[in-house]
């Protein structure tokens, strides 16, 4: 142990103090604001349809909580515990160099899996289940676990060889050249994404309504939009939630509807909720948070290049000998405690992204359509109307119902 030991506690304890602290604060707020539905949903939420959202977030918060516990404890076994040391000493025995390197990043990150396969269980087979959103069956769970696994090593164990590769033979600026890499990398996957990664676990069949394709092409047509292709995914497989979204880029770009939501929303609504999507484009939103992801890669892996050649680095998280596949290994576990205080910056982000992608729906289809898909949303994926407000200021991704149903309903605001 030295100082940066304490430090790495210190900072540990006051995430997870925080975190604590906000999950205790969700749940006082949502078990007060239980009885009945925010006057503004008066007659669009039904009380037992809140409700239900209430007992559903107080379940998903309270499991979050036993997951926190079970992450710490894992992350203080694996460093301070001295698990990333023995797995290191074990492989040393059997492997080295290149081989050793990704034999020690790829053990621990099936540890971790294998940690998770319990919590995964229980969130889908326990929580989803009580409230009537799981349709994933055991052979369906163990498909995808496995289908993931193959995946994970076809792609994941050549990127960890050639980042370690690179991180020997490229001398002091190896980490601008890992950076260039995995910037690579990732632009690939997003291009390859929707034509040969997402079918490998759903099913994705092109639009076959006519005049909600027609509608669909309208709105594209007004916007400047092009797509290769409408696809409806059989999202139902899996749970009854809905959802819709863009996936690719370039000319690989598709819009994507869950079965779900079809079956649910009016062909205004379905409009609405894609022009809500599509602004997300047209305001440049995936193109900022692709180059903001960047830019914070390119900020760690320089921090990763400082703390690779300092031995306090290592012996601070429990590990005696200094390599390469040690420190990015040991990077990439602590990196998530000093990161926490980004995450209300973050969620910031993104919720200004979501207002101004609501502002270009109702600037291209109809507010009061989007107000109504929002409503049938809120009510079939059971989400709270009442989170606490400074819970869903620090980690919400989305603006809470009430405000951004209100700002949709005030034109002066949009």
């Amino acid at each position: 142990m030295n100082a940066f030991t304490f430090v790495f506690l210190a900072a540990l304890l006051a995430s997870l103090g925080v975190r604590l602290w906000l999950a205790k604060r969700q749940i006082t707020h949502v078990v007060a604001h239980r009885a009945a539905p925010p006057a503004q949903f008066a007659g669009r939420i039904d009380v037992l349809a809140h409700r239900k959202a209430a007992d559903y977030t107080i379940a998903r918060t309270a499991f979050g909580i036993l997951a926190l516990g079970v992450e710490t404890g894992l992350l203080l076994l694996l460093t301070l515990g001295g698990g990333v040391q023995a797995v290191q000493d074990f492989w040393q025995v059997h492997l080295d160099g290149l081989a050793g390197g990704v034999a020690l990043i790829v053990s621990v990150a099936l540890l971790g899996g294998i940690v998770d396969l319990p919590l995964a269980w229980w969130r889908q087979f326990v929580i989803e289940a009580r409230f009537g959103f799981n349709r994933t069956t055991p052979r369906l769970f163990f498909g995808d676990l496995l289908r993931q696994a193959a995946l994970g090593a076809v792609i994941g164990i050549p990127a960890i060889a050639a980042a370690l590769w690179l991180m020997e033979r490229m001398g002091d600026a190896w980490w601008l050249w890992v950076w260039a890499f995995w910037c690579g990398l990732n632009l690939l996957l997003l291009f390859i994404f929707p034509t040969w990664i997402a079918p490998l676990f759903n099913r994705f069949t092109p639009l076959d309504d006519a005049p909600l394709k027609a509608r669909i092409e309208g709105l594209l047509k007004r916007c400047g939009f092009a797509a290769s292709g409408f696809f409806v995914m059989d999202g139902s497989r899996r749970s009854s939630h809905g959802n819709a979204y863009f996936t690719g880029f370039g000319r690989n770009k598709r819009i994507v509807f869950f079965d779900t939501l079809l079956g649910r929303l009016q062909p205004a609504e379905v409009e609405a909720v894609l022009a809500h999507e599509l602004g997300h484009f047209r305001r440049r939103h995936v193109l900022q948070r692709i180059v903001l992801m960047f830019a914070l890669a390119l900020v760690f892996l320089g921090l990763l290049g400082q703390l690779a050649a300092a031995p306090w680095f290592f012996h601070g998280l429990g590990v005696a000998d200094a390599g390469k596949a040690q420190a990015l290994l040991l990077f990439f576990l602590a990196a998530p405690v000093f990161s926490f205080p980004l995450t209300p910056l973050m969620s910031l982000l993104s919720r200004r992204h979501e207002f101004e992608a609501d502002r270009y729906a109702a600037e291209n289809a109809s507010a009061n359509d989007l107000v109504s898909a929002l409503v049938k949303l809120y009510e079939d994926n059971a989400a709270t109307l009442t989170p606490d407000p400074l819970h869903s200021l620090f980690y919400d991704s989305h603006p809470p119902a009430a405000l951004r149903i209100a700002r949709l309903q005030n034109p002066e605001a949009i």
